[in-house]
């Protein structure tokens, strides 16, 4: 097997540029998700079921386009069409979402097409978003793979940024802000349609900057026979979980609880804000919908801050350390936002957010792609090990409301189960251990 080519910076940087778009996209559908539907009309008890979707069409999609792409040789590439099919599917769909509200349907019928067009563009954005990341795993060697990966963490970041801040910019620009009820106001959907356009552009520039290996070289990058028709039918997704590296399923464990923290904090967060800052839960209100700008504010401080602490993760020399003082920093964030009651305050809390957050997007996709070197099927690989992230997301938003009932009924002590979720997750971190030596080919 040949050795893969360092690669420059800026290669590594085409590489995920798209992500950035991408990115944006994922930061506007989580940022105002449960802000468009509590103003559609829907209960706070009954919110997390909304949430459902998001991670379920991410089980069920990526695995799917990993194994695809696995089988998938084209002039473009093996990766990159499903890349820009989801993302021209995103486009489209980015435009339809936040106008739920504006068709004249009833309130059930305007939850149920938001519904529908929320399954759609989550399944769109996981489609673009999965190829990001076996494409590195495909064309990065081990030496440079946590390099690859903070830059990806990066443009995430950086993606996430834009996307959060856009309903608070073009607030203060004169959209409005407010709308008749039942209706999203104007400044989320232009942030929708703005979203949509850069989400295509950067695709756009991936594709044309970004040339995958053909079949007879990627095999001799990394070990592999591909395209050998018996090899590639025979590995079904059981036998590929079944012979996973150890590795692969004690990361997983991290993942369920840091990914659970992370739903609740996305359905809940708009509202526990809202209730500590603002006094109020009232979606027709205009102390809501200021709330809601400001929480996407926060979401981007807590990007900025994912930023700088993905530069200082390479510092530390242990990186079981460093991935648990990360998530531990991520829980205390969590649990002080109840206790912060001035809107700029809120900004510490997000900012130790941004540390949990940095170290979830880099480190589990490190670990595991150098423990899947020499099992090929990367992409099935990576599709299956999504699952980490969308599984736990389906069984936190099916306990959600119950959790919220048992805790007092109050969106904003729904932060305290995040924070306990997080440190949950940085205690697991020690189960890791290194693979001595990775398993040969899956072939049958």
């Amino acid at each position: 097997m040949k050795k893969k080519p360092d690669l420059s910076f800026w290669k590594l940087w085409n590489l995920s540029f798209g992500f950035f778009g991408v990115q944006i996209a994922y930061a506007l559908q989580s940022g105002n998700i449960s802000r468009i539907f509590r103003t559609l009309g829907a209960d706070p008890h009954s919110l997390s079921f909304f949430w459902i979707l998001p991670p379920l069409m991410g089980i069920l999609v990526q695995p799917i386009v990993g194994t695809l792409s696995d089988r998938t040789w084209t002039r473009f590439g093996r990766r990159i069409p499903y890349l820009f099919i989801g993302a021209a599917l995103a486009v489209c769909v980015m435009c339809l979402l936040p106008n739920s509200g504006s068709f004249g349907m009833s309130v059930a019928t305007a939850l149920i097409f938001g519904l529908f067009a929320l399954m759609l563009l989550d399944t769109s954005i996981n489609m673009a978003m999965q190829p990001f990341k076996m494409l590195v795993g495909d064309m990065v060697n081990e030496k440079q793979k946590a390099k690859a990966y903070s830059i990806q963490s990066f443009l995430c970041n950086a993606g996430s940024v834009v996307g959060f801040l856009f309903p608070f910019v073009f607030a203060r620009i004169g959209l409005s802000n407010v709308a008749p009820e039942g209706v999203v106001p104007d400044s989320v959907i232009w942030s929708f349609y703005i979203g949509a356009l850069i989400l295509i552009l950067c695709v756009i520039y991936t594709t044309v900057k970004v040339k995958e290996w053909p079949p007879k070289e990627y095999e001799e990058y990394n070990g592999t026979n591909e395209t050998n028709e018996t090899n590639r039918d025979s590995a079904n997704w059981l036998t590929l979980l079944k012979n996973a590296p150890v590795t692969f399923w004690k990361v997983g464990l991290v993942q369920f609880f840091c990914w659970a923290g992370m739903l609740y904090m996305w359905t809940y967060v708009v509202d526990a804000v809202s209730e500590t800052v603002w006094g109020t839960i009232d979606p027709a209100t205009k102390d809501y919908q200021d709330a809601g700008d400001w929480t996407g504010v926060l979401y981007a401080i807590q990007a900025l801050g994912s930023v700088v602490w993905a530069a200082l993760l390479p510092r530390f020399s242990n990186v079981k350390m460093a991935y648990s003082v990360s998530l531990i920093l991520g829980a205390l964030g969590f649990m002080l936002i109840p206790f912060c009651a001035d809107k700029y305050l809120q900004i510490l809390p997000f900012l130790l957010i941004g540390c949990g957050w940095a170290a979830m997007l880099a480190m589990p996709f490190t670990i595991v792609t150098n423990a899947l070197q020499g099992y090929g099927h990367m992409g099935a690989y990576l599709g299956l090990f999504n699952g980490t992230i969308c599984l736990p997301q389906i069984v936190a938003a099916l306990c959600g409301g119950t959790i919220l009932s048992l805790v007092g009924h109050h969106q904003s002590t729904m932060m305290f189960v995040s924070g306990a979720c997080f440190a949950a997750g940085a205690v697991c971190v020690f189960l890791i251990t290194e693979e001595k030596k990775p398993n040969p080919t899956i072939k049958s």
